[in-house]
């Protein structure tokens, strides 16, 4: 069992104070008239009132956990929502020094900024469970931050925009491992408040950088970007499936090896890079491919490589190789 602790809020006050980061530092508007001016570069909305924001992270797994840890030196606090979490999302939320809280409502209450990350398709209801526990506190309630850093489509992101109103949803994408040193992995964001959220991820493990106001860029260039890192691998396992129902497997196998190419080595590679998280890759390429049929090309490729990894998720098949017979 985890300890539930909690983040003191700060009380109403008659003038809120919003951060903006003027010449790279957390700076505060203390007047009506400057806070105006900040709504228009897209700094107000995202107003964490006299202090650091409290930031809720929805889930600390694998990348959520390394989302949370950066920003923990720029936040007031990093909490998570306990409850219905595995044991090895409560270990890792401790190794990363993470808060919790009871639930989802008691973290949407608490925090002034809430990072999804988790998998592609619990994207939207997870949203949908935040945006009912901020509904259910009544119109004078907060009115959080909400930053989408999941693997889904443009498509997606607009409707969980739809669930929080104008402004209240940053796109986020996440390009390359979990962050614990800097260098290999870069967070786009997209979104009134994109540059808001960003400078919170200053001096992190995690580049920040921004795609302007549109809600949605970060997610189509996620979609983009998996062409290569997912679609493109699971290449090798169709082409090894049509091999086998052709009876020509041994022959591709042969002409591959006359072109410098291992066919199995191949084959091992893709399953050892997708491992335990096929299951996810495959949620990931269906939203890819809803994000290509939007932009208007095929979406073909990402809708085979979701097959490929659904098989994956049955089990490993000869060698370690995804079952797709």
């Amino acid at each position: 069992m985890c300890a539930v602790g909690a983040v003191k809020g700060s009380g109403t006050a008659a003038i809120r104070t919003h951060p903006t980061t003027r010449d790279g530092r957390w700076t505060m508007a203390e007047h009506a008239d400057e806070e105006a001016a900040m709504s228009e570069d897209g700094q107000a909305g995202a107003g964490w009132p006299g202090r650091r924001p409290v930031v809720g992270v929805l889930h600390p797994g694998a990348m959520g956990a390394a989302l949370g840890a950066a920003l923990k030196a720029r936040a007031g606090g990093v909490l998570w929502a306990a409850a219905g979490r595995s044991d090895a999302t409560a270990k890792r939320a401790e190794l990363a020094d993470l808060v919790a809280v009871a639930d989802i409502a008691a973290l949407a209450r608490r925090c002034d900024l809430i990072v999804s990350i988790c998998p592609p398709h619990a994207a939207f209801d997870t949203a949908a469970r935040v945006a009912e526990a901020l509904a259910a506190g009544g119109e004078g309630g907060h009115r959080p931050l909400y930053v989408d850093a999941n693997a889904v489509s443009p498509a997606t992101v607009r409707r969980i925009a739809g669930l929080f109103g104008p402004g209240q949803v940053v796109d986020g994408a996440v390009i390359g491992p979990p962050a614990w040193e800097p260098g290999r992995s870069v967070l786009w964001l997209s979104g009134r408040h994109a540059e808001a959220v960003a400078a919170l991820f200053d001096s992190t493990p995690f580049a920040a950088r921004t795609l302007g106001a549109q809600p949605g860029r970060a997610s189509a260039l996620k979609a983009c970007f998996a062409l290569q890192s997912k679609a493109l691998p699971a290449v090798w396992a169709l082409m090894e499936r049509a091999a086998q129902s052709a009876g020509v497997d041994a022959e591709l196998r042969a002409e591959l090896a006359r072109n410098g190419l291992d066919l199995d080595e191949r084959l091992s590679a893709l399953s050892a890079k997708a491992g335990d998280r096929a299951w996810r890759w495959a949620g990931e390429m269906d939203e890819a491919a809803e994000a290509m049929a939007g932009l208007g090309v095929p979406d073909g490729f990402s809708r085979a490589a979701a097959e490929v990894y659904r098989a994956m998720r049955e089990g490993p098949g000869p060698a370690g190789r995804p079952p797709l017979g």
